[in-house]
């Protein structure tokens, strides 16, 4: 075979080499496009997956989103002039089996070495996703069958005759204080009758009850802080 030929060989071998190139890539294409595609879906469900597998049991509220309590939820007494409404409060994603849900809310920094107690609710049924501004300053405004317990300002008359949220009031000059709201998920669904304390117990032997006599009964905590100072 002369070059001549050798040259036309070559040419031709190179054009079907070409042509067989040009008809693999569309289907090369296609199948980096199907690839492509699931894992995409399947990046997305496993995503998804654990979005629901990790919905987190959370407490808010819309009248506090600033982190700071106006003065118509501050309290009214011992040198204060707010209006002490109870601001509203929602929650969200309760654990499962979940029978009862309990509320306090507690002053961390009040010169008392142990705080000061400013709201309870007990006994809130599970079917409650949460409180409307003024739900702790009336019994009737509560989900039945919750009350309210018993706080530090019992007795006081800040609170009035049918509550018993009272509103933030640190010291003239004091650092901001923290208002820690928690709201506790139990698989009981009368809190003092399960710890067999009475429905007038303290604040704090209630949070005793809620934390460590309950054992594996506390299904789970949410909670948030906001602070105030004058």
């Amino acid at each position: 075979m002369n070059i001549h030929q050798n040259l036309k060989s070559s040419l031709a071998h190179d054009r079907q080499s070409a042509d067989a190139g040009r008809r693999r890539q569309p289907m090369l294409a296609r199948a980096a496009i199907s690839v492509s595609a699931a894992f995409v879906a399947a990046t997305l469900a496993g995503s998804i997956g654990q979005a629901q597998a990790g919905s987190k049991f959370t407490l808010s509220s819309p009248d506090l989103s600033s982190g700071t309590f106006e003065t118509k939820f501050t309290l009214n007494g011992f040198g204060c002039t707010g209006a002490n409404i109870s601001p509203a409060l929602k929650w969200s994603n309760i654990p499962a089996g979940t029978k009862s849900l309990a509320l306090q809310v507690r002053d961390r920094d009040a010169p008392t070495g142990s705080g000061l107690w400013h709201w309870a609710i007990y006994n809130i049924p599970p079917r409650a996703t949460g409180l409307a501004q003024g739900a702790g300053n009336s019994s009737s405004a509560l989900p039945a069958p919750a009350f309210g317990g018993t706080t530090d300002f019992l007795d006081t008359g800040v609170t009035g005759a049918d509550g018993n949220y009272a509103g933030p009031c640190p010291s003239v000059g004091d650092k901001p204080h923290h208002y820690v709201f928690t709201l506790y998920a139990v698989a009981v669904d009368d809190v003092q009758a399960a710890a067999g304390i009475p429905k007038t117990g303290t604040t704090a032997l209630y949070s005793f009850v809620l934390n460590k006599g309950l054992g594996s009964k506390l299904l789970g905590t949410a909670s948030f802080t906001a602070s105030y100072g004058r």
